[in-house]
């Protein structure tokens, strides 16, 4: 796990070996004791070099061993022996070196990167602070503001802007091991006193107090709720006040305050759900790793709408020559100069050349007729979908992918207009699609795996977190989002104000509650929803209770908010009122107050007081539920691919873990007898009342979420 050979004849050279990332397990780091021990106390040996296999350097901890008791020797002691020793230390960094791995970077005496590299202390949003001399060394090396910035936001650093910070001594082009053994050589018999980080003095910050508070205030409005920049800054105040003895110690109890807290068990979960999620299979047995994805070297875009160019620029900028298809020359110019905008910014904020000459702008879909996959990401409206997909299969190739980047609309429909079934493929991305990381990947019950493994490898690559699902009305994400919706309309009906329900949810770690959430959103979107499913409009039967749709308790009030023209933040007035149209600055606006009275003496219900803990209760017990119902219909695989749709797509708080997570740390039968109370005083709303899956879970002893798929019986998976 670490490899030890003699170079130039006086320098060891310690090559750290536990693929993929050389993270710092148990064997590593006894190893590594073991590795320095042998060339400290070797007369031959007058430096060493440490660097990591594969042109990586180190990742950090390995987190999987987190669950269990310590082994092998803890890492603080090892590193401080390293930084302690009587003959220079090089790290040689290619690749990445994070977390526990830039710990021990900080304490070898020199630090040579290749200028590829990159550098950082991600620990935070692991609920966690750098607990291995970080919060104390990178101070003392950096100051206290660019320190504080780094270790709270777990950001990382780009080699030239380590070498600029004072990190690096030095960044190169060539073989970094090499620059790095030649390094050492020159920096035998030099002293090493000011090279050992923990001995140097924090530089002196003014009005520390000062600079303090205000990254306090500052990651308590960013990040609510959450516990370990708090940490963080903290232990960074124990770097500017205390000696390095006292300061490792106070950072050692911080760190045991967060290591076993819920918010760090959901941070980690969030960690593993992320990359599990790529990890799709189907019933038939296809599965990810046996499905070769197609090459994707051309694409096209139908529609040039804010998602049609958000997808063009997110195509575009990594490599894949797009063709974008407009159905008039008035649409066509404005969306063109909006793409080529949108990608001059992004290539000027990464230092790169935009990838202008990759993109083509059309009126006819024959250009098509070469690609290698189509986009279709039309109006939300299934008879324009169809058209469009009834002329790509007269169009493109036999061999051509068709994608749809429907919301909600059934896809095998769409499939079902096509003379290829089989390649046909649901690619629901978020808005702005060039921003948002979740990709939601509809797997219709007629597309096959290696066109479900082309959409995911694809995803990947333009930087989505990409997620395999079933084929139903919303699909996961937008199916879950209903129940949330009306328990929050339902509790406007019943004495709660829309900033009320916005501020519990925000305090739980929503960056936006779901009435502004709406109002970003557009009101008319769910409207026009409403009325093609029949709730509402002039196609509705006056005759029926207004407080009763098809069966079930159904709040009129959102549509009689845009029957008044409020769409949110567009026409300046929704839920809030704005200071003009396309304005961000929410108010409560009295109007909706009176509203909401009248509506309620209109139909006699009596306002009570409603808390904040029955708020979250409703709208996320609801949600959670929605989540069973999906896992039991099989149209998401496993509860962590709900709740990284949910973490990535819908700002669940990552502390909270995601829906389906937060139910199981609150208690499932907790949840339970809560759902149970909530749906016996509301008979008629049936997404309260607990599904078969979720009792079958507390009768079993509601086993950790890890273990829910053992228990999820379907007779037809829809994946």
């Amino acid at each position: 796990m670490a490899r030890y050979e003699l170079v130039k004849r006086s320098v060891a050279l310690i090559t750290l070996t536990n693929p993929p990332v050389n993270a710092l397990s148990s064997a590593v780091r006894h190893a590594m004791a073991k590795s320095m021990e042998r060339a400290l106390n070797d007369p031959k040996v007058t430096a060493v070099v440490i660097c990591g296999e594969n042109g990586r350097f180190c990742g950090g901890a390995d987190i999987r061993e987190f669950a269990g008791p310590l082994r092998g020797p803890p890492l603080v002691p090892l590193l401080d022996a390293i930084e302690a020793g009587q003959k220079p230390v090089v790290a040689a960094i290619e690749g990445v070196a994070l977390g526990g791995g830039f710990e021990l970077a900080l304490v070898c005496h020199y630090r040579i990167a290749h200028f590829k590299a990159r550098l950082g202390l991600p620990e935070v949003t692991l609920g966690l602070l750098p607990a291995a001399g970080g919060t104390q060394r990178l101070p003392r090396l950096i100051g206290i503001p660019a320190a504080l910035e780094m270790i709270t936001t777990g950001r990382h650093l780009s080699a030239q802007e380590a070498l600029k910070l004072g990190i690096l001594d030095q960044v190169t082009e060539q073989n970094t091991c090499e620059v790095a053994v030649e390094f050492a050589l020159r920096a035998v018999g030099k002293p090493l006193s000011s090279r050992r980080v923990s001995m140097l003095t924090t530089p002196c910050t003014p009005d520390l107090d000062a600079l303090l508070e205000a990254v306090t205030m500052q990651v308590k409005k960013k990040a609510r709720g959450v516990m370990a920049p708090l940490a963080c800054i903290q232990a960074v105040r124990a770097a500017a006040t205390m000696p390095y003895s006292k300061g490792i110690k106070r950072e050692s109890e911080l760190m045991a305050t967060l290591f076993n807290s819920g918010q760090a068990q959901a941070l980690q979960y969030c960690f593993f759900a992320q990359r599990t999620a790529g990890k799709w299979t189907l019933p038939n047995g296809a599965q990810w790793n046996n499905s070769k994805p197609r090459e994707i070297r051309s694409a096209a875009i139908i529609g040039l709408g804010t998602m049609g160019r958000g997808i063009v620029v997110s195509l575009a900028r990594v490599g894949i020559s797009v063709i974008a298809v407009e159905s008039e020359k008035k649409l066509l110019e404005t969306g063109k100069q909006m793409v080529i905008g949108m990608l001059e910014r992004d290539a000027k904020r990464r230092g790169v050349s935009a990838s202008l000459n990759l993109l083509k702008f059309t009126l006819s879909l024959q250009d098509l007729k070469d690609v290698d996959l189509v986009i279709e990401a039309v109006f939300e409206d299934m008879a324009l979908k169809k058209r469009v997909f009834q002329e790509l299969s007269k169009v493109c190739r036999p061999a051509t992918v068709l994608c749809t980047n429907t919301s909600g609309l059934d896809v095998d429909a769409l499939a079902g207009v096509t003379d290829r079934p089989h390649l046909v493929v649901g690619m629901h991305f978020f808005s702005p699609a060039h921003v948002m990381k979740l990709l939601e990947v509809v797997c219709g019950p007629r597309s096959s795996s290696e066109t479900i493994a082309t959409a995911m490898s694809l995803g990947k690559r333009m930087g989505k977190v990409s997620v395999a699902v079933g084929n139903c009305p919303g699909f996961v994400g937008n199916r879950m989002l209903k129940p949330y919706l009306d328990q929050a309309t339902f509790l406007l009906e019943e004495g709660a104000t829309p900033e009320q329900v916005d501020k519990a949810l925000e305090d739980f770690g929503f960056a936006m509650g779901v009435f502004r959430m709406s109002d970003l959103a557009g009101l008319d979107v769910g409207w026009r929803i409403r009325k093609e499913s029949g709730l509402t409009g002039p196609d509705v039967d006056p005759k029926n209770p207004p407080r009763r749709r098809q069966g079930r308790r159904y709040c009129p009030v959102p549509d009689m908010i845009c029957e008044q023209g409020r769409f949110g933040q567009k026409t300046g007035r929704g839920w809030y009122m704005y200071d003009k149209p396309g304005g961000t600055n929410a108010k409560p606006d009295p109007l909706i107050q009176n509203l909401l009275e009248m509506y309620r003496s209109r139909y006699g219900i009596q306002p009570r007081n409603i808390s904040d803990q029955e708020i979250i209760e409703r709208c996320l017990f609801a949600l959670a539920n929605e989540g069973f119902r999906i896992l039991e219909d099989g149209i998401a695989a496993r509860p962590e691919d709900i709740d990284v749709i949910y973490l990535f797509g819908y700002g669940f708080p990552r502390h909270r873990g995601g829906p389906m997570f937060y139910a199981s740390m609150v208690g499932l039968e907790r949840v339970l007898q809560r759902l149970e109370h909530y749906h016996q005083a509301n008979p008629d709303v049936p997404h309260l009342e607990p599904s078969p899956l979720f009792k079958k879970l507390v009768a079993c002893g509601s086993p950790p979420v890890q273990k829910w798929r053992e228990h999820i019986k379907t007779m037809h998976s829809h994946l």
